[in-house]
């Protein structure tokens, strides 16, 4: 299996501050491994560096509240990207791939596609309100065959409270419908209740 994760939660003493990642590793577990071990520290280490007082008194100003950090694809940005760096995007069985190979356009690793396929996150920021419910943290094993509607669907049900238990059953849920679907990849997923953090 080269998937991995990591949850951290409770930082800095805060309840409302928590970082999590699931880490998809292809061609070896490497990249994961290192990606899982080292990615929370560094992020944390780059937005501390980056909080000035006039930051700080700005989130004070704010009345509850707290944001989650989540990569985003934007297709036609990265196809752009890629394209204009003489690279290709097409698809194979409905899965955009750069230069016919990998399914993603930001990774750790990949030495031989590193002129396409960078490290830098594209991220967004969003504060997280009583309309947001949870996330869902996956690797392609299942977004290949599950859609984020169908996710949605199958664990909104067990997201009424925070217990492991049925969050667990979640999870398992939407892996066991992964592989019914056929996916032969490591299917790994996570589900975080975001009313916790408000």
């Amino acid at each position: 299996m080269e998937d991995r994760f990591s949850a951290l939660t409770n930082l800095r003493g805060d309840r409302k501050q928590a970082m999590f990642g699931v880490y998809d590793g292809h061609g070896g577990v490497k990249a994961a491994e290192f990606a899982a071990k080292n990615l929370d520290k560094n992020v944390l280490e780059e937005v501390s560096g980056k909080c000035d007082e006039s930051e700080i008194a700005d989130a004070k100003d704010v009345r509850g509240g707290s944001c989650c950090v989540t990569a985003l694809r934007r297709w036609h940005d990265e196809r752009e990207r890629i394209e204009t760096t003489g690279g290709y995007v097409d698809t194979f069985n409905g899965v955009w791939r750069i230069q016919g190979s990998l399914a993603v356009s930001r990774g750790i690793g990949d030495a031989h596609l590193k002129r396409w396929v960078i490290a830098e996150p594209e991220t967004k920021m969003l504060r997280i309100d009583q309309d947001h419910e949870f996330l869902i943290l996956a690797s392609d094993g299942l977004w290949d065959k599950v859609s984020n509607q169908e996710a949605v669907d199958i664990a909104r049900p067990f997201c009424v409270g925070t217990e492991m238990k049925p969050l667990l059953l979640a999870c398992k849920k939407l892996v066991e419908l992964s592989a019914s679907r056929g996916s032969s990849d490591d299917i790994s997923v996570m589900l975080i209740p975001l009313r916790q953090f408000i």
